[in-house]
């Protein structure tokens, strides 16, 4: 039993140091990471490359999958673009079955995974926050490759104690069957552990200490390879219509790589086999089962090399293949799952996140802000209703926008409660300083388009009062609140700019001073105005009163939406 538990916590400690690491590299990239996904263009050959070389960086294709799910949700990959990124994502996991493969058991990396652990402690006490995040990365490698260490010393010897993964033995007995239960076991095992690399981890050790012949490790990469998709699809389940065609896409994908190698499997296994030979080293398929226990050195390498070698072809020519269609896998994805969204327009949902944190904390702070900006968008409408107000004619028209008003009063609420939970779900200590500034700066933000929401709300129940006490503007206060609308929307406008900017100036920031100036202005001039014609015209005190107030709230609007710019500025 302690042997049994031994075993476990090593492969926690292999998952934590890989997720360590991969938070570690996501922190010190940065927004330059979140930069190289977006820069994204049509070509699936291009997606491809990308998806490999960020997999490659992070070390997870799950990562990379669940983001590419989240961009696809959020608009900013198309489902064309998505299909390539995922199809080099699946050959950017193979680097991890290498790195074991050449590091983990060739040589006991463990012996400098603990001096590097010093180096990561060293690290870490600096001040500098890129220095911090590489420490991070470093004790986050060590520990990968120290509980891979664990793993293999506690395994059980099964030369001493053979009884103990008998039953494991007699599944090899069953020739073809065979292939497909541990093509089943692979496929579970990935399920349970959520990540492809610590299954992928726990086959070259099967392998590696004569558990299983080399075939039955081939079966259980492909078994591996079904079950990685499902963190894809757990991912698109809250996500849109394209959200969830990319992550069937994935699965897709798979399952037709799977198809076509167990078809091909004895072929296949040769074609790993002949390669391997090209090394130098005895071909792994010829290895008899029997003697898997007492390998040599050689025979020991052949077979690493050979699993991981047929994992990276696998994924490879399951590209090659498939990458010419790409729009194919688009139409049947899309007739697959149909897209119910509404098209009403007060049925504002958010856009580019879903209800619950990404894997990637660092890389999901550029859909929060893509989600402030839309965010500001529909906060926009709120002129056009506010417009629809002061121009109704009668009591059925007033009462359509007013109700539009309150309904986008609400609808800002709950857009900043969903926003807010969602910057609350970013774990603190896995994004960088410079994000968790960013995120404190899209608190302040959310929480004045909420308040502008809130104006427009106050300004219904103003004309509403009016209309109550059978009071109504001239057309020339009319074409002044006009004026004032035009001011607004001009002011609106310049701030989603702003918060449109990667890199935020201070032209923007004038823009947006000399919005509110105008503003001011026009509220100083229309009171001073308004209050000589009531000096001299007191029966319209009341009229002029609503008038006034109305004005203020307006101006009010414009205080909020400069305080926006200037957030962006700290």
């Amino acid at each position: 039993m302690l042997q049994l538990f031994t075993l476990l916590g090593a492969l926690g400690m292999f998952l934590y140091g890989m997720n360590l690491m991969s938070a570690g590299l996501q922190k010190a990239s940065g927004s330059k990471l979140r930069g190289f996904l977006t820069a994204m263009t049509s070509n699936p050959f291009k997606g491809v490359l990308t998806g490999l070389g960020i997999t490659s960086v992070i070390q997870s294709s799950s990562a990379t999958t669940v983001m590419t799910v989240g961009f696809v949700n959020a608009g900013l990959l198309t489902l064309s673009q998505a299909v390539g990124v995922i199809m080099g994502a699946n050959i950017g996991t193979t680097v991890t079955a290498w790195l074991v493969s050449l590091l983990g058991f060739k040589a006991d990396i463990s012996l400098f995974a603990v001096p590097l652990m010093a180096l990561g402690f060293i690290l870490s006490l600096s001040k500098r926050d890129k220095r911090r995040h590489i420490s991070e990365l470093i004790v986050g490698f060590s520990l990968l490759f120290l509980g891979l260490s664990l793993m293999k010393e506690s395994v059980p010897d099964l030369k001493e104690t053979p009884e103990v993964l008998s039953f494991i033995q007699n599944w090899t007995s069953y020739g073809f069957g065979s292939v497909l239960i541990f093509l089943v076991f692979g496929t579970v095992l990935t399920l349970v552990l959520q990540s492809s690399s610590a299954t992928m981890a726990l086959t070259l050790i099967m392998v590696n200490m004569g558990w299983i012949p080399f075939e039955m490790g081939a079966a259980m990469v492909l078994g591996e390879n079904i079950g990685t998709t499902i963190t894809a699809n757990i991912a698109a389940a809250v996500g849109n219509a394209n959200a969830r065609r990319a992550a069937m896409a994935h699965t897709l994908f798979n399952l037709f790589g799977v198809c076509w190698a167990l078809l091909f499997f004895r072929p296949f296994l040769a074609l790993i086999g002949t390669i391997i030979t090209w090394f130098g080293l005895p071909n792994p398929v010829e290895i008899d089962p029997s003697t898997a226990m007492t390998m040599t050195e050689d025979q020991s390498m052949a077979t690493l090399y050979g699993i991981s070698m047929l994992h990276t072809l696998f994924n490879t020519f399951n590209t090659i293949i498939l990458v010419w269609f790409v729009p194919v896998i688009v139409k049947i994805v899309s007739a697959m799952i149909k897209d119910r969204s509404s098209a009403d327009e007060d049925n504002v949902k958010l856009k580019y996140i879903s209800a619950g944190p990404l894997s990637t904390a660092e890389l999901s702070v550029e859909q929060a802000r893509n989600e402030v900006v839309h965010f500001a968008e529909i906060s926009r409408r709120t002129v056009d209703h506010l417009r629809k107000a002061f121009a109704a004619r009668n009591d059925k028209e007033f009462e359509a926008a007013r109700q539009k008003l309150v309904k986008y009063e609400e609808i800002s609420d709950r857009i900043e409660y969903e926003i807010a939970q969602f910057l609350n779900s970013l774990p603190e200590d896995s994004i960088s300083e410079q994000t968790r500034t960013e995120t404190k700066r899209m608190y302040k933000i959310i929480g004045e388009l909420e308040s502008l929401g809130d104006s427009g709300e106050s300004v219904s129940r103003i004309l509403a009062r009016r209309n109550s006490h059978s009071k109504s503007f001239s057309e020339e206060q009319c074409a002044k609140l006009e004026t004032m609308l035009g001011a607004l929307d001009k002011a609106y406008a310049v701030m989603i700019d702003n918060l449109r900017q990667e890199h935020f100036d201070h032209l923007g920031l004038r823009l947006a001073t000399d919005c509110e100036i105008e503003l001011n202005e026009l509220r100083n001039n229309i009171r001073e105005e308004e209050i000589r014609k009531i000096e001299q015209d007191g029966a319209n005190y009341q009229s002029s009163v609503y008038y006034l107030d109305t004005v203020s709230e307006l101006e009010r609007m414009g205080d909020f939406i400069i305080n926006i710019s200037q957030a962006l500025e700290k």
